[in-house]
C-alpha cells in the first residue's frame, strides 16, 4: 500500500478510557448464526427476536448467502458481528474494509499482524463503524498447541500462554485496532495490562452443564463478564438446544450475574 495511514488511525494511546458497553445484560450476547441456509439462520433470529440483538455471521453463513443476509439482519434493526478474521496483503484488506464499511456492520475480526490492523484501519478511514477486532488467540488452541508451534517452550520466544496472547493484543492495539477477540481465561489479564478503553469479545462460552465441543480454554458468561468481557459469543449450545428460548435466557441471567460481580 502506498498511501500513509492518517495519523489519527495508529496510536500508542491504550490508556484506560472506557469504551461504551452495553449496560442491558442481553445486549452482551452475540449468538453466532453458525448454520448453512439462509432460512435456518432467519429461523433462529425469529425465534430469538425479543430475546436477542446482536447475531454473529462467520465463514458458513457468509459463504452460503453473502452480504445480503448481512444487510437483511441490519435492516431489522439487528446488531451484526461479521467474523471473516481477515488476513491478507494490506491493498487487499484496506479495499474488503471499505466496502464492508458501507454495509453498517458493527464488529468486524481481522487475523494477522501489525500492518494487517493498519491496513484495517485505512479502509475504514473516517467512518464510526465496522469496530475492528483482532484475534489474539483462537479458544480451539492451548499451551500444547504454542508448545507444537515453536512459540512456547525452551526454544519458544514466550514463557507463558498469556504473555504471547498480551503481544499479540499490544500488537494489535498500538496499530490502530479498537478491540480484542480473547479466551475469557485471558480477560483480566488484559484487562489489568490495557485498562477499559479496548472492546473484549469473547468466544468458546459455555455453561457448566455444556459439552465445550473443540474449545479448549471456553470460559462462561459469568466468569468472561466477571473478569471484564464487554460481549459473549454462543453458538451451539443455543444452536442445538431442545428449547433455544429458555437455554437463552439462562445464558442471559448468567451475564447479569456477571455483571454484578465486575
Amino acid at each position: 500500500m502506498t498511501q500513509p495511514m492518517p495519523p489519527d488511525l495508529v496510536s500508542d494511546d491504550i490508556s484506560p478510557q472506557r469504551n461504551p458497553s452495553p449496560q442491558c445484560a442481553k445486549d452482551r450476547l452475540i449468538v453466532a448464526l453458525d448454520v448453512r441456509t439462509q432460512d435456518e439462520a432467519r429461523a433462529l433470529v425469529n425465534e430469538l427476536d425479543t430475546r436477542v440483538s446482536f447475531f454473529k455471521v462467520g465463514y458458513q453463513l457468509f459463504l452460503a448467502t453473502g452480504m445480503p443476509f448481512v444487510r437483511e439482519l441490519v435492516n431489522r434493526g439487528k446488531e451484526v458481528f461479521l467474523d471473516l478474521k481477515m488476513d491478507d496483503v494490506e491493498e487487499t484488506i484496506s479495499l474488503a474494509v471499505r466496502v464492508i464499511t458501507e454495509e453498517n456492520v458493527r464488529f468486524l475480526t481481522i487475523h494477522g499482524n501489525s500492518a494487517t490492523a493498519r491496513a484495517a484501519g485505512y479502509g475504514r478511514g473516517a467512518a464510526t463503524y465496522p469496530k475492528i477486532l483482532s484475534v489474539t488467540l483462537l479458544t480451539s488452541l492451548d499451551r500444547q498447541d504454542l508448545i507444537d508451534l515453536g512459540l512456547l517452550g525452551t526454544k519458544g520466544r514466550f514463557s507463558t500462554l498469556d504473555e504471547y496472547v498480551s503481544w499479540r493484543a499490544e500488537q494489535a492495539l498500538t496499530s490502530g485496532c479498537d478491540g480484542l477477540i480473547s479466551s475469557g481465561t485471558s480477560v483480566a489479564m488484559l484487562r489489568e495490562k490495557f485498562g477499559a478503553k479496548p472492546i473484549i469479545v469473547c468466544p468458546g462460552i459455555r455453561q457448566r452443564s455444556d459439552a465445550t465441543d473443540d474449545h479448549k480454554r471456553a470460559a462462561t458468561p459469568r466468569e468472561a463478564i466477571a473478569a471484564g468481557a464487554d460481549y459473549v459469543v454462543v453458538g451451539r449450545p443455543i444452536r442445538n438446544a431442545a428449547d433455544r428460548r429458555a437455554k437463552t435466557d439462562a445464558i442471559i441471567e448468567e451475564i447479569e450475574i456477571g455483571m454484578r460481580e465486575r
